[in-house]
């Protein structure tokens, strides 16, 4: 067991519950600080359930979860308090479009500080230009590409400087080389940061090589919990399958929701 000063985030016994219905449960989980944890998984498995339930967006139907030592809180104050060391990249990206880019990036700055509108720009413009994007400062969502209006969003999520950022499904909708360039930001600046990553992806071949830890959520729970390498040497059968993307196999395709069954987790020392 990882010793609570060095994990960042620790789920223990997690059940999550949606509409009445199981959609993870039996989750033991800690993610190392200072890692890139990659969660995968086949879509609609509950990936972005589990973020929910870091964010306290979900309250767990049973277990505990933990953010740097500390119980995710039910108080609306706190729990806000919280959130301002969690950046959360979301799949849609979340621009206002009648905001320029530097004004979308500005926008949590504004509503938890008071800094002086000088260092506030100054702020700003730090951002983009780690995402590489100073000169986009004046644009508008619609003047940008998918992968800029990306890192624009990662410019935001990093605005106040939070040691935790959760990623879901970060290389939705970008070509190859946009896919590229937002992962080689992501571990450049996990790096030169110091941040605990969470990623929440089914694209197994981009996230796989920048992570440090990977979980495979399937079939209503953690199956896999190890290292990139020892998941690629993995001999299980599901984990084969939805590495290469087999259609037949333990992983159901399309099949109508249930209570799922206890799943079968591969553990690695």
């Amino acid at each position: 067991m990882t010793s609570s000063a060095s994990t960042a985030v620790q789920l223990t016994g997690v059940r999550l519950d949606r509409g009445g219905r199981t959609i993870l449960h039996d989750l033991d989980l800690a993610v190392p600080a200072g890692s890139i944890t990659a969660v995968l998984g086949p879509s609609g498995t509950g990936k972005s359930t589990l973020l929910a339930a870091v964010t306290g967006e979900l309250v767990p139907a049973a277990g505990e979860v933990r953010v740097f030592g500390e119980p995710v809180p039910s108080r609306p104050r706190e729990l806000l308090e919280m959130r301002k060391g969690i950046g959360v990249l979301l799949q849609g990206n979340g621009l206002l479009t009648d905001l320029s880019v530097a004004e979308n990036v500005a926008l949590p700055l504004r509503a938890h500080t008071r800094l002086p509108e000088p260092l506030l720009r100054r702020l700003v413009a730090m951002k983009l230009n780690a995402v590489g994007l100073r000169a986009a400062a004046d644009l508008y969502p619609r003047e940008l590409s998918g992968g800029m209006a990306r890192r624009v969003a990662l410019a935001r999520a990093l605005a106040l400087d939070p040691p935790l950022m959760l990623y879901d499904e970060p290389l939705t909708g970008l070509d190859p080389i946009a896919s590229g360039v937002i992962m080689s930001l992501i571990r450049r600046l996990s790096r030169s940061l110091g941040l605990t990553s969470i990623i929440v992806s089914h694209h197994v071949r981009e996230t796989l090589p920048i992570a440090d830890q990977a979980v495979v959520v399937a079939n209503g729970g953690i199956v896999f919990d190890g290292t990139p390498a020892q998941l690629e040497a993995s001999e299980d059968p599901l984990l084969r399958q939805f590495l290469h993307g087999e259609p037949d196999g333990p992983i159901p395709f399309e099949s109508v929701p249930s209570k799922p069954a206890p799943p079968r987790r591969e553990e690695v020392a």
